[in-house]
């Protein structure tokens, strides 16, 4: 790499955690078509980043158990620094995104990569995943279903939490 090259490439990885299933039952469901229960995870420097109910994850890119993400979004360049990038996360770690912190609706895997988007393109993810909660929550199912999903923590195996900790090396 040239050394004068200080960008990085910064992907969103997606999955669907539903693995089609969203989008065959949503429209008998909720009434209404979803294309897909959306999971998402920064991916730059070769590493992918998420958040869930362990706090703030990272893995080889499509280590989880999620395996490969069903789409790849191209977030733009960053000029940020892994050192400054990793600073970041474990503090976040420390405050917003803690493991305890985490709410299926309002605050999980997408509002944590929508921030770190943000902080290192200055661009958002995709709003039809950021407007996914809304959508389900909005329907007559989606208020029955809520206390029970609000009850799940998804952390998909197979990364490693970042904290403070992990950083003294």
């Amino acid at each position: 790499m040239d050394p004068h090259d200080s960008t990085f490439g910064v992907q969103l990885f997606i999955y669907d955690l539903s693995r089609g299933m969203a989008r065959q039952l949503s429209p008998i469901m909720l009434g209404k078509q979803l294309d897909g229960i959306w999971h998402t995870s920064i991916v730059v420097y070769g590493e992918e980043f998420f958040y869930g109910g362990a706090g703030i994850s990272s893995c080889p890119p499509g280590g989880t158990m999620l395996g490969p993400p069903d789409t790849v979004v191209e977030l733009g360049n960053t000029e940020v620094t892994e050192e400054i990038l990793m600073d970041y996360l474990s503090s976040l770690g420390e405050t917003t995104y803690r493991g305890d912190k985490y709410r299926l609706f309002e605050h999980n895997c997408n509002t944590f990569t929508n921030e770190v988007a943000q902080f290192l393109t200055g661009n958002k993810i995709p709003s039809y995943i950021t407007d996914l909660p809304s959508e389900v929550l909005s329907t007559p199912f989606g208020q029955v279903l809520r206390p029970i999903l609000d009850s799940i923590h998804i952390a998909p195996p197979g990364g490693n939490v970042i904290s403070s900790q992990n950083n003294h090396g």
